[in-house]
């Protein structure tokens, strides 16, 4: 049985493609964004969100007075550290990918679910500017307690992924090596015989 998640996933995965098949006949600019976010920890205990969003036009024209606004983020639990959370361009022709990336630092601990950022664009045949919504991210379970790594972590991590491979190999090398070299035994009573 999926998850929640998933079903959600695809739910709008089914959506988009019905919009894009209803659009793809008329010449408008259809938006979709996809928004990721991701946790870096760093040495002095802070933890960091980085922030990617992409815009992709699958529409058959141009969407002009491009705006992102991505404002889920509440100042009390995070900070700005690097980028904007807002960004505008010009145009975004037809097939073409807009990228904007922000960071932000973590203020307090708890479990952060953000919500899509908007994207604002005109269409040259309609008088409104039209709005089109990112993927939402998963939560984020910011400066969550992690226990730290060990020092031969990786060693577990590559024993668990390549053990079998490895002691399929030995074997095959060991028995190689019993059948190519002479036994001493033989060597032996092949001496007293004489």
């Amino acid at each position: 049985m999926a998850d929640p998640i998933s079903k959600t996933l695809i739910a709008f995965a089914l959506l988009a493609s019905l919009l894009l098949c209803s659009h793809a006949s008329s010449d408008v600019p259809f938006i979709v964004a996809h928004k990721k976010a991701s946790l870096n920890r760093l040495k002095s205990g802070a933890e960091r969100v980085s922030v990617s969003i992409d815009i992709y036009n699958q529409g058959t024209s141009t969407a002009y007075d491009v705006s992102l606004t991505d404002d889920s983020w509440p100042s009390d639990a995070f900070e700005l550290v690097t980028g904007t959370t807002s960004k505008s361009w010009e145009r975004l022709d037809a097939g073409g990918i807009l990228s904007h990336t922000f960071e932000l630092e973590a203020k307090s601990k708890g479990l952060f679910a953000g919500e899509p950022a908007v994207i604002k664009f005109r269409v040259p045949t309609k008088a409104a500017l039209q709005e089109a919504y990112s993927t939402p991210i998963l939560p984020l379970d910011v400066l969550a307690d992690r226990p730290p790594e060990k020092k031969f972590e990786w060693a577990k991590r590559l024993l668990a992924k390549y053990g079998s491979l490895i002691s399929v190999v030995t074997i095959v090398v060991l028995f190689v090596y019993l059948v190519a070299t002479p036994s001493k035994s033989s060597t032996k009573g092949s001496k007293k015989k004489r």
